[in-house]
């Protein structure tokens, strides 16, 4: 063969050996961009996910803040009724007891009730047992929160 032969076959092999290691990286460059995408995106979502996780958590953290003043609160204007029976500190326990039904739960809300109707018409030794009722069911709600 002669040598201008041997050069053309030497370029063609040249040619498309460039050919076919360029499609193979094409190929490979594809697939890692495929998984790194795929990766990016599952990162994202448990990312999204703790981030979600964490703002739920903060949310129940506050509503049981909240309805933990509203249970003081509700116990500390039936103690003060029961030391001055004036219609601000009754008007305050009502205002503490209607309260109770938004914050709830209901077992709570009924157990205010109750103590509250005692400390407006009883004696303070005979409130203790609708005080520890109440105290009870808000122990019970706060557990199961």
């Amino acid at each position: 063969m002669s040598e201008w032969g041997i050069a053309l076959i030497a370029a063609g092999s040249a040619i498309l050996g460039s050919i076919v290691t360029g499609f193979f990286a094409w190929k490979a460059g594809h697939r890692q961009a495929v998984a790194a995408e795929v990766a990016g995106q599952a990162q994202a979502r448990a990312l999204i996910s703790t981030v979600q996780a964490t703002l739920d958590e903060q949310r129940r953290t506050r509503v049981l803040d909240h309805r933990r003043q509203a249970y003081v609160e509700f116990l500390d204007a039936a103690q003060c009724c029961q030391l001055d029976r004036t219609n601000a500190t009754r008007s305050r326990l009502m205002r503490a007891e209607s309260m109770m039904y938004v914050e709830g739960p209901q077992s709570v809300a009924a157990a205010a009730s109750q103590y509250a109707g005692q400390v407006l018409t009883s004696n303070h030794e005979e409130t203790e047992g609708a005080r520890v009722a109440y105290l009870m069911a808000v122990h019970t709600a706060l557990e199961q929160a």
